[in-house]
Order: C-alpha cells, then sequence, then structure tokens
C-alpha cells in the first residue's frame, strides 16, 4: 500500500468518524433554541434563547443563554461566544467548559437587547473574558 493510499484511507475513517458523532451537522436556528447548556459535570446550566447571526459574515457569533429563572421569570441572559459551546449527542445539548462562578461574572446582556443588538461597542470585552477558553472572535 502506498503512502498516498494509506493518507486517503486515514482521512476517510476520520471524516467516517466524525459523521458517525454527528448523524446531522446542520441544524435549523429553531432546533436551537431551547436547547439545554450544560457544564462539563453534565449539570444543566441553562438552554438557549436564541443565537445572534452576523449579518455580514453570515456566521454565528453569539448563543444566548438562558439561565437563573424560574418558569421564564427573572431569566438572565448572557451571550455566549458559538465556538464556546460543543454539542454532545448523548446529551442532547451543548456543553460549555465554563463554570458557574465565571458565568456570573461574565459581562450580561439585558433581555431588551436581544431584538437588534449591535455589539460594536462590547463584543471585545464578551470575547476577551472568554479567550481563557480559547475562543476566537467571530469576526476574524
Amino acid at each position: 500500500m502506498t503512502d498516498q493510499m494509506t493518507a486517503e484511507s486515514q482521512r476517510d475513517t476520520r471524516a467516517q468518524s466524525a459523521s458517525e458523532r454527528v448523524a446531522h451537522p446542520l441544524i435549523p436556528a429553531q432546533r436551537v433554541n431551547g436547547a439545554d447548556v450544560f457544564n462539563q459535570a453534565k449539570e444543566r446550566i441553562g438552554k438557549i434563547e436564541d443565537i445572534a447571526i452576523d449579518k455580514g459574515t453570515g456566521k454565528v457569533a453569539y448563543a444566548i443563554l438562558s439561565f437563573g429563572g424560574f418558569m421564564g421569570l427573572g431569566d438572565k441572559h448572557q451571550p455566549l461566544p458559538w465556538s464556546v459551546l460543543e454539542y454532545d449527542t448523548d446529551l442532547g445539548g451543548y456543553v460549555v467548559p465554563i463554570t458557574e462562578e465565571f458565568l456570573k461574572l461574565a459581562p450580561k446582556l439585558d433581555v431588551s437587547e436581544l431584538s437588534g443588538w449591535d455589539d460594536t461597542q462590547t463584543r471585545e470585552a464578551f470575547h476577551t473574558y472568554y479567550s481563557a477558553y480559547g475562543v476566537r472572535p467571530y469576526w476574524w
């Protein structure tokens, strides 16, 4: 077997493994909204209230995490850079590598800002805060 054939075989195996992990790699936004979010201990910390998409690039910039309320009352809204979320097929939700304390101290988003939000003034603060987790700004 040639080196090229071996490399192709390895690529095919990796691609097959990735497709087996995620049966459907694309998901409509309406199915993301309401998805549970877990910490690494697999404890539910909230749900995705909405997503924010950059109009110019089409990239998903943030998942808006809703947490801390009871039956929709008193919820706090936290924009999480999309790249910090990882989908877990076993949990049927997204896992984030952040602690509850880290989340409590993170920059917040007022619920009134969810419609028509312009992050031009605040995006540096959000991404700087999450940079400890390897988050890269979506606008790069």
